[in-house]
């Protein structure tokens, strides 16, 4: 079974910065799209970024475009966001999926149906 675990969430004061890490098991992880995404009570959970398993390709929510930014290290099976000028409504539970299914377009990265494995998710707590 491919294990994927976050980390790095807590919290920060607005304006801060963090970055969350996934680390996934396996030695198939370069053959795995990657997404983020977050969840508040009473919402649906929403795609924040995905990094196609070739690197080459991304994508990131317009709520979070030029603030956050999504990469990938093949060499330690991890794959990252690094979260900037944080507002109080990035706050939630970050969670990191695994899509192992064949790539066909970013599009389909941003659809939590789409994935095959998730973690267990990291809490991210913005103070003002």
């Amino acid at each position: 079974q491919v294990q994927l675990v976050e980390s790095g969430g807590g919290l920060v004061q607005a304006g801060g910065s963090l970055r969350l890490s996934c680390v996934v098991s396996g030695r198939t992880f370069s053959t795995y799209d990657m997404g983020w995404f977050r969840q508040n009570p009473g919402k649906d959970r929403e795609c924040v970024a995905a990094i196609s398993r070739s690197g080459i390709s991304t994508f990131y929510a317009e709520s979070v475009k030029g603030r956050f930014s999504i990469s990938k290290d093949n060499a330690k099976n991890t794959v990252y966001l690094e979260m900037n000028s944080l507002k109080s409504e990035d706050a939630a539970v970050y969670y990191c999926a695994a899509r192992e299914r064949a790539y066909i377009g970013t599009y389909l990265l941003t659809r939590g149906e789409e994935y095959d494995y998730w973690g267990q998710g990291t809490q991210v707590t913005v103070s003002s």
